[in-house]
């Protein structure tokens, strides 16, 4: 009578181990499984961060080729078509001195005129494509220097200020020229409509904003001129970019005022 409870308590005890070491083998199973996942999941991030790597490495090569291309053209235009604008304007000017017919001279005169404003174009174009000048302070130096050589010809006295502003802060080509062709455009407003004799230029960077202002004392924007093609396109611009345009009239006088982010 007593050995089959013996018996019983063995084969529980049996059953039991069996029970273990079925447990203990699912856990092997979901710990083998899930390290062979963890395996599979690593090796796949480190092939896309691979393909990732690649892929930024194939658009920096990009970047440098678009940049040493644009280096070219800027060094041709340079050497060939400032040469020879400058040749043009030399012989130009040792024609009008052997002239001695008023109407030839006053084309000759049309013509210098014609080379210098071609010759300035170039020099924007330059500017333009020298990525060199991606930066705040590059744009705001030539902005300055600009609006000056604009003005120089003109009644409108210029005076500029800069706050907080960090030189090096990097800014794309592509902003760069846009936010410049804004400040051409509030340039020829001013010179055509204000009837000002100041005009003021203003840069603000607060963090990551950048607000140039660009201010008169003249007569203020006219109703004809509120909604011209100018300052539409100036408008349009600044959206495009992903910033803003704002056109006040003051009293006297009008602000013009660009934000972007940079």
């Amino acid at each position: 009578m007593n050995t089959l409870p013996q018996e019983i308590k063995l084969i529980f005890l049996i059953a039991l181990l069996i029970v273990v070491l079925f447990v203990a083998f699912i856990i092997f199973v979901v710990l083998m499984y899930n390290r062979k996942q963890l395996i599979y999941l690593k090796e796949k991030q480190l092939q896309l961060a691979e393909h990732q790597n690649q892929l930024l490495q194939k658009e920096l090569e990009k970047q440098k080729s678009i940049e040493q291309e644009r280096e070219r053209i800027s060094h041709d235009m340079h050497d060939d078509l400032g040469a020879g604008i400058s040749a043009l304007k030399l012989q130009a000017e040792f024609l009008k001195q052997k002239a001695e017919d008023g109407d030839l001279q006053n084309d000759i005169d049309e013509l210098l005129k014609t080379s210098e404003e071609m010759n300035l174009s170039m020099r924007e174009m330059l500017w333009s494509l020298n990525s060199g000048n991606d930066t705040l302070g590059s744009f705001i130096d030539y902005a300055i220097q600009y609006t000056s050589n604009f003005l120089k010809r003109t009644k409108i006295k210029l005076s500029s200020e800069s706050e907080d502003i960090i030189s090096g802060t990097p800014i794309s080509t592509e902003l760069r020229r846009n936010m410049f062709l804004c400040l051409k455009e509030a340039l020829n407003n001013a010179y055509k409509h204000s009837q000002s004799n100041q005009l003021k230029l203003s840069f603000v960077q607060k963090d990551k904003e950048f607000i140039m202002k660009i201010s008169d004392n003249g007569v203020g924007i006219q109703d004809e001129h509120a909604e011209g093609n100018g300052l539409r396109n100036m408008k349009r611009r600044m959206q495009e970019q992903k910033g803003e345009c704002q056109i006040l009239k003051e009293s006297p006088g009008t602000q013009i005022i660009f934000k972007i982010t940079i």
